[in-house]
């Protein structure tokens, strides 16, 4: 079971109009593991994540997510394919109306057959899981920037989904605050065996987190191996991707995210 693949995609294809923003692209990613999807800005990386979690249909090619061929389901079936998973949104994530802790019950509440102490227990317990243990009565805008995206990340773990899936979820931090997202990322992954696609072009953040890499230029996959295999990759537009990346974060430049879970 440990090498079972979760998320398959093969010769797809994508696009908005006359434009066409990814080419041919094939996937996979095993159970257990966290792999990042990297590229510069306008490469497709947004568009692959929204064809996996079912938001876009291809124009080509096929996917299959948990078992399931999403490019052929009907909304019914959508939504309750999304229920399975949890999605960290790059914007907008947490209801301001709402206070943490019932940003955090809504999914259950939705789902009807939850009693409202098991949804007490289940709010305290993920908030607890993402370093915000007694932040339930605080409001959105009372939380800092990363704590916002801890609490974002906690909406997504209420459900326990089978996958989680991030849409570049250091962006905005400071490189402090950024490390400290990655290590509660590890830290769900290791706590919850839960598998992980993130979308990113921070590389420190990449490399910090991934078992694999699969690194998206101009609409197709270039490269995808190991931390170590992507560093010696001999492409030489990966490799100048990978170098930019590394000034900018010697420089001081470094990797917008708020998230939610489906329901």
């Amino acid at each position: 079971m440990e090498h079972e693949v979760v998320i398959s995609a093969s010769g797809l294809s994508a696009g908005y109009g006359a434009r066409t923003v990814l080419h041919d692209v094939d996937l996979e990613v095993r159970r257990g593991e966290i792999v990042t999807i990297m590229g510069p800005s306008g490469c497709g990386k947004t568009t692959l994540l929204r064809l996996l979690v079912g938001l876009e249909r291809p124009r080509a090619g096929g996917i299959t997510v948990l078992g399931q061929q999403i490019g052929g389901l009907d909304e019914d079936d959508l939504d309750r394919f999304r229920r399975r998973i949890g999605m960290c949104f790059q914007f907008g994530a947490l209801l301001n109306s709402l206070t943490v802790g019932d940003n955090l019950a809504l999914p259950l509440r939705e789902a009807r057959s939850v009693p409202e102490a098991v949804i007490s227990v289940v709010v305290r317990s993920r908030l607890a899981q993402v370093g915000l243990y007694g932040s339930e009565s605080k409001l959105p805008n009372e939380l800092s920037g990363g704590m916002k995206k801890r609490a974002g990340l906690a909406r997504a773990l209420v459900l326990d989904p089978e996958l989680l899936f991030f849409d570049e979820p250091t962006s905005g931090l400071d490189p402090v605050t950024a490390a400290g997202l990655d290590r509660t990322i590890l830290d769900v992954r290791r706590r919850t065996g839960t598998t992980m696609v993130v979308v990113t072009h921070d590389l420190a953040s990449a490399f910090t987190i991934s078992d694999r890499i699969l690194v998206l230029l101009d609409g197709t996959i270039r490269a995808q191996g190991s931390v170590a295999e992507i560093e010696a990759c001999r492409d030489p537009d990966v490799a100048a991707f990978v170098g930019r990346r590394a000034a900018a974060a010697e420089t001081g430049g470094g990797a917008p995210f708020v998230a939610a879970h489906f329901s």
